[in-house]
């Protein structure tokens, strides 16, 4: 889910494009646990595409203008939402990244935060990632679209994800992950786009190390408040987003199919936004999304086909 506020737009972003997979590493860049991929466009001008296994797809206003892209008009516009569509432009000639969809993704205007600063021009989501096979290399800073004969490694943790389905066809493609927290079975979107900006005081109160922009996990209000009650030993930063003045807390440990990480920074968000709004597109409720700040120190590969996601520790 790119960042606190961002919602993917379902109606255009639900197909998938059929590609093939080679082992091959893509032009990625990681910044504070966010995959970004440096690429080209066929006329020679530098895009940025952000990637996302929680969000949808949509190209910036300012991009759009800057590449020269085509623009639609969207008739009956929601009032706040984007008022145009356009399509991603050509890429350069053997650029390595897995081909882009086809078909319209909205133009999305300004910053969905006050204060946000503005990374890239597009958005590669849940759609772009189905029916492939991918390893985040964390700690090496490296995606990769693995072959199709791909193996999860020996010894490497095997868990299921839960994907939507429809009539018997994936709606979003959004993983569902279940992790142990607190002795607790936690059910999850895993949400490689999840991110949050911290204020000055916040990004101090953490160590002051790296940018503010970063990486993050989210949690419902329910859960919030559970952990806060049963450890008031956890810290808890309070107004630690910029703009939006959320809170967090430190979990010590999460459990991933028995393979520990922490200390993880979790940003507190509504019930509403994940019983709700992102569980009525998930196959089972969630309460939160596991964001790329408690997987830096792994390497994850996700199956999207085989509907699993195997992970072990980087070297």
């Amino acid at each position: 889910m790119r960042r606190l506020l961002a919602v993917p737009l379902l109606a255009i972003c639900l197909v998938a494009p059929a590609a093939a997979q080679d082992g091959r590493a893509l032009p990625a860049r990681f910044e504070a646990d966010l995959v970004l991929l440096d690429e080209t466009t066929s006329d020679g001008q530098p895009i940025v595409f952000f990637t996302d296994t929680g969000g949808g797809r949509y190209v910036t206003a300012e991009a759009a203008a800057r590449l020269g892209l085509t623009l639609t008009s969207i008739p009956d516009a929601v009032e706040g939402g984007p008022a145009h569509l356009t399509a991603y432009p050509a890429l350069a000639a053997g650029s390595p990244t897995t081909p882009l969809p086809e078909g319209p993704l909205p133009v999305m205007g300004g910053s969905p935060l006050p204060g946000w600063p503005s990374t890239h021009d597009s958005m590669l989501g849940g759609a772009w990632f189905a029916d492939r096979i991918w390893t985040f290399d964390y700690p090496q800073h490296r995606l990769t679209a693995e072959a199709a004969s791909w193996a999860p490694a020996a010894g490497a943790v095997v868990l299921p994800l839960g994907f939507q389905v429809e009539d018997g066809v994936r709606t979003t493609h959004f993983p569902r992950i279940e992790v142990r927290i607190d002795g607790a079975r936690l059910a999850l979107l895993l949400d490689t786009g999840a991110t949050t900006v911290l204020t000055p005081e916040a990004l101090a109160a953490v160590g002051g190390e790296g940018p503010a922009m970063r990486a993050t996990s989210m949690i419902s209000d329910t859960v919030f408040r559970r952990w806060r009650a049963a450890h008031p030993d956890w810290r808890v930063i309070e107004e630690a987003q910029l703009g939006s003045r959320s809170a967090m807390i430190e979990v010590p440990v999460v459990d991933i199919g028995g393979l520990t990480v922490g200390p993880v920074w979790f940003t507190h968000r509504s019930d509403r936004a994940f019983h709700d709004y992102m569980s009525s597109m998930m196959d089972a409720p969630i309460e939160g999304a596991l964001g790329g700040n408690a997987l830096h120190e792994l390497i994850m590969t996700i199956d999207y086909p085989g509907a699993l996601a195997a992970f072990r520790r980087g070297g």
